[in-house]
């Protein structure tokens, strides 16, 4: 591998201003000039112009989950707004029951011991707490290092901080983990942070405990920090991947495994000497848009971003941490059946993929479908543009199927797509069928359609 596996990611063109736009009186600070464009944005643009034109479009692009909190969760929280001190801030750390809540919940879930004073902290989702990381830890011209593919903000906020990127390439034949052995000792010397994110965004990969411990022992040897981003925990469905995971308490104080859940990091003996970990109520509980998670591991890293977060965060809002607490004291059946209605839709998608010619990533978690785009499709076509974002923008425009290609994650998802499951069942079918036909009948780009296995049932 190169000493030094910087990367460059290319960015998509800004939209362009439809109207002069007014000059501002000063010049943007740094930090504002470097944000890149978001690379969502260039599919969302053509997504709204299809649906404007009046198509049909089934949008699969985004991850914007379709369930709704259970209904103890809910009535948790509504019984929660009369309650007159939810009217007022919350503490600055996050409420005490939420932090025990959370402390209780690895303590049952995973076999881990935290103190919810120094080694707990409530926090507004993911993203703010990653940023608030960044921030505490990474100076202009630090190291940070990530997966590639990587979920894009990683990307952005190095940017921001003027960090350096180290990019770990995760390929198919690794099973989508980076293989931290191929990197050489002066690069891990460089590295001040590296960002985990298992189940993974966008491939749905998940990391073995053993992965996970030779993170910790190098993160030891070379002194950096660990950021495990956790957002997707509880989602992994089967035996594939991670195996065994976590622990559950089956109310004698035995603990029972859960299979085919991803392990956290601070299962890991040490890890919370060098790590930290990201978790949110989003994806697990369907309460994405209500704002809510926590970080938890290292002291010293979880005080500077406690101190941090007071200058220029804001705390959950009440309501949201006490409808938190039900539902981390929950029995954890809902996210189960959370996770069994997402392996239901990934077999669907996987299977008419699959049928249309795409080679599907079978992986064990997450709420995407991580495909290699058909052979006639990869590679270098001349244009610029990517196997994946050719295919993204044929689909848009014949099977009105809204897609992210892959390089919107990093150069090594160049011909790969990820596909939402964050659809209806009925709205998923309807869509592999018109991505089938849309296959079988491109032959303009070189796909054969006697070759695919879905011609006959297209035609």
């Amino acid at each position: 591998m190169p000493s030094s596996p910087t990367h460059q990611v290319p960015q998509p063109s800004a939209p362009q201003p439809s109207a002069p736009q007014p000059s501002a009186p000063v010049e943007f600070a740094g930090a504002a000039r470097s944000i890149p464009p978001n690379v969502f944005a260039v599919t969302d643009r053509k997504v709204e112009e299809s649906i404007a034109a009046g198509n049909d479009v089934i949008d699969l692009a985004k991850g914007n989950p379709d369930a709704y909190p259970e209904e103890f969760i809910r009535d948790a929280a509504r019984q929660a707004i009369d309650d007159p001190a939810n009217a007022r801030y919350t503490p600055f750390d996050g409420k005490p029951a939420y932090l025990r809540a959370a402390a209780d919940w690895y303590r049952r879930m995973h076999g881990v011991t935290l103190d919810w004073h120094t080694q707990l902290f409530a926090v507004e989702g993911a993203v703010d707490a990653l940023a608030g990381l960044y921030s505490i830890i990474l100076d202009p011209g630090d190291a940070v290092a990530f997966a590639d593919p990587y979920y894009p903000s990683y990307h952005c906020m190095a940017r921001m901080r003027r960090a350096e990127e180290i990019l770990l390439p995760a390929t198919r034949d690794h099973g989508f983990l980076p293989d931290l052995d191929a990197v050489g000792g002066e690069v891990w010397d460089r590295v001040k942070m590296l960002v985990l994110n298992y189940p993974n965004n966008p491939t749905g990969a998940q990391a073995p405990l053993e992965f996970l411990a030779r993170s910790v022992e190098l993160a030891r040897r070379h002194r950096f920090v660990i950021v495990h981003d956790y957002a997707y925990c509880g989602l992994g469905v089967g035996t594939a991947g991670a195996g065994m995971a976590g622990v559950v308490d089956d109310g004698h104080g035995a603990a029972v495994g859960r299979a085919g859940q991803q392990h956290s990091i601070l299962e890991v003996p040490g890890a919370c000497d060098v790590a930290v970990e990201v978790c949110s109520l989003s994806k697990m509980y369907a309460m994405a848009g209500w704002r809510a998670g926590f970080v938890a591991g290292n002291a010293p890293v979880v005080d500077h971003l406690k101190r941090y977060h007071y200058q220029m965060g804001s705390m959950i809002t009440g309501n949201v941490q006490d409808a938190g607490v039900v539902a981390l004291q929950s029995d954890q059946s809902c996210v189960a059946r959370l996770a069994q209605r997402y392996a239901e839709r990934r077999r669907i998608v996987a299977q008419g993929l699959r049928s249309a010619g795409l080679d599907v990533f079978d992986s064990a978690g997450g709420i995407y479908v991580w495909a290699l785009v058909p052979q006639a499709w990869r590679g270098d076509d001349g244009s610029g543009t990517t196997g994946g974002e050719r295919f993204a923008d044929v689909m848009l425009d014949r099977a009105r199927v809204a897609m992210l290609p892959g390089s919107c994650f990093g150069s090594v998802g160049g011909d790969y797509v990820r596909l939402s499951l964050l659809k209806p069942r009925n709205m998923l079918e309807e869509a592999v069928r018109r991505i089938c036909a849309a296959v079988a009948q491109t032959d303009d780009v070189g796909c054969a359609v006697r070759d695919l296995p879905c011609a006959d049932a297209v035609r």
